[in-house]
């Protein structure tokens, strides 16, 4: 079904997999991830894991270095329930050895799925994420997530420049689903175009563990294509000016600019 649709599916994805109840004939520890990877290698796609370990049966270690292939991913990379650094706040070995084997670290925010005290010290030990998502839901919109430029912000925040933050929320995603016509702006590819703003000023961001950082900067969406046509201008830039429009135009009509508007304007239909 993944194969024959690959326009659309462009992976595999296993999660919430018999987190607290033991295990037993019927419900092995691998059996989701296992089968998932079986799925991938059939319909040759990356696999995407939400993973909870409970070792020893099932520990984190074991995922990202036996059981996923090349180009799979661990989403939630930085949840409170992976032992991503050490005592000491450094990067563990096998996380290290897992992205050299090719794995790929996805941040995937969430609801309960990103804590600073294990991004921030990945990340100043040389360990950002492989890319940067939102994992945006109703039960999160509103919460801890709010929205995919809340959680670049944080990222710049963290320490990360601009252009990395940039680069790892469209061009490895993009690469991790195989996608390489996505995310960049290189001619000939999809003008998918977000014009982003960096405001100054005193900012706070929240992670899932109820703590904030103080930033100086954020991100702010000024205007979004999507294929080339606009979707989303904040601030009317692709408007003209009032002055530019003809005196004599009914006040009614849209201006020509705006006639094939991709919002639909319900409640008035020109006569």
């Amino acid at each position: 079904m993944a194969a024959a649709h690959d326009e659309v599916c462009v992976g595999i994805k296993t999660a919430h997999y018999w987190t607290t109840k033991p295990f037993d004939d019927e419900h092995p520890p691998w059996a989701s991830v296992d089968a998932a990877v079986e799925a991938g290698e059939r319909c040759k796609m990356p696999v995407m894991v939400d993973f909870w370990p409970r070792p020893p049966e099932r520990s984190y270690p074991d995922l990202i270095l036996q059981h996923l292939r090349p180009g799979d991913i661990h989403t939630h990379v930085f949840a409170r329930q992976f032992p991503v650094v050490d005592e000491n706040g450094e990067v563990c070995d096998y996380m290290r050895e897992a992205r050299e084997r090719g794995i790929h670290f996805d941040l995937g925010h969430g609801a309960a799925s990103f804590w600073y005290r294990a991004a921030m010290p990945a990340i100043a030990d040389g360990f950002p994420p492989d890319s940067i998502s939102t994992d945006l839901h109703m039960g999160n919109i509103n919460g801890h997530v709010h929205s995919m430029l809340d959680t670049m912000s944080k990222c710049l925040a963290m320490n990360m420049s601009l252009q990395e933050v940039i680069y790892r929320s469209t061009v490895t995603p993009a690469s991790a689903i195989r996608r390489p016509e996505l995310g960049t702006l290189t001619p000939g590819s999809e003008a998918d175009i977000a014009v982003l703003g960096v405001l100054e000023g005193n900012f706070y961001f929240r992670d899932c563990g109820w703590a904030c950082i103080e930033a100086q900067h954020r991100l702010e969406c000024a205007l979004t294509l999507r294929a080339g046509e606009v979707v989303w201008d904040r601030h009317g830039m692709t408007c003209p000016h009032l002055q530019e429009i003809p005196p004599e135009e009914p006040y009614w009509h849209l201006p020509e600019r705006q006639a094939t508007s991709p919002v639909p304007r319900l409640w008035r239909t020109d006569a």
